[in-house]
């Protein structure tokens, strides 16, 4: 069971390979919040069209396998469940009776009726209204989750840090404590594997040691979970702790200035060039939104 190495998901895999790496976090956070926010309101042929360049930046990021296919076919499997599931939910689509004129004798007039449904299993009816609703489910979980992933996982804790306080200089202005904000925002980007190395190490141990459930009982399985995640809590305060201690050490107990984590390289010919061909991809991207986000 290891999920750190087999199922990255929403932590930073460090490497050289794929130019997602390469490009500006701030753009890559820009990128984020459009696939974000632009889904809102939105119709089925935008969502769908969101879920498309996401396959095809997963595609083209040049990113490794190993990083990719498994959280990737996990959350397409996820994704089209929930759609099946929003698909038969009823939409409460009221049919249009007519008592005065029989519908034959209006031929021009389009009646909302039976030959709206799409597909009948049993007693579970598909129309038109309850497939918009499976899609429109699928695509958003799809778009939210490996939007988020693909940041997360191309861009380390200090860079989106680093970022995440370029975007919020302006509250500054009004006295916020910025720095120790974003020092607190490091360390909840850093805590995230830990509690996810911790779950994994306690449900190990678990299945090591064949424990049988049934025998137990209910108030001895019950006291054993209670124990089990009195453990997990004690372990993962002590990690936190400790990685808070090693952030104080690096900068000689003071608090991390966010402009030491600055990224190198940011300014080179060769993310100059990519930058530029992502903030003109992003505005074309929110052009055709205003477009034809409707549709």
């Amino acid at each position: 069971m290891e999920l750190l190495r087999n199922v990255p998901i929403g932590q930073y895999v460090s490497g050289t390979s794929g130019w997602l790496r390469n490009l500006d976090p701030r753009l890559k956070f820009a990128w984020v919040l459009m696939f974000l926010v632009s889904p809102v309101l939105a119709g089925p042929f935008w969502r769908v069209a969101l879920a498309l360049a996401l396959l095809l930046i997963t595609v083209l990021g040049s990113l490794s396998l190993r990083i990719i296919w498994r959280p990737f076919l996990l959350l397409i499997i996820f994704s089209i469940l929930c759609g099946s599931l929003a698909t038969f939910l009823p939409t409460n689509e009221t049919v249009l009776a007519f008592t005065v004129r029989s519908p034959q004798e209006l031929p021009d007039l389009l009646v909302k009726g039976s030959h709206w449904e799409i597909m009948k299993i049993g007693t579970f009816a598909i129309d038109r209204r309850s497939a918009e609703l499976g899609l429109n489910t699928s695509t958003l979980i799809f778009t939210v989750v490996h939007s988020v992933n693909l940041m997360l996982c191309t861009t380390s804790p200090e860079d989106l840090m680093w970022t995440l306080r370029w975007y919020m200089k302006p509250i500054a202005l009004l006295g916020f404590p910025l720095d120790r904000m974003s020092f607190q925002l490091l360390l909840a980007l850093r805590f995230i594997p830990l509690v996810q190395e911790e779950f994994q190490n306690l449900i190990r141990s678990i299945i090591n040691r064949a424990i049988n459930f049934k025998e137990l009982g209910f108030k001895k399985s019950i006291v054993l979970i209670l124990s089990v995640g009195e453990r997990l809590l004690s372990n993962i305060l002590l990690r936190a702790e400790q990685g808070a201690e090693s952030l104080l050490i690096r900068n000689h107990g003071m608090i991390l200035h966010p402009g030491s984590l600055k990224p190198k390289g940011l300014m080179n010919r060769k993310t100059a060039c990519l930058n530029s061909i992502a903030i003109a991809a992003l505005l074309i991207t929110i052009i055709l939104r205003k477009e034809y986000g409707a549709f």
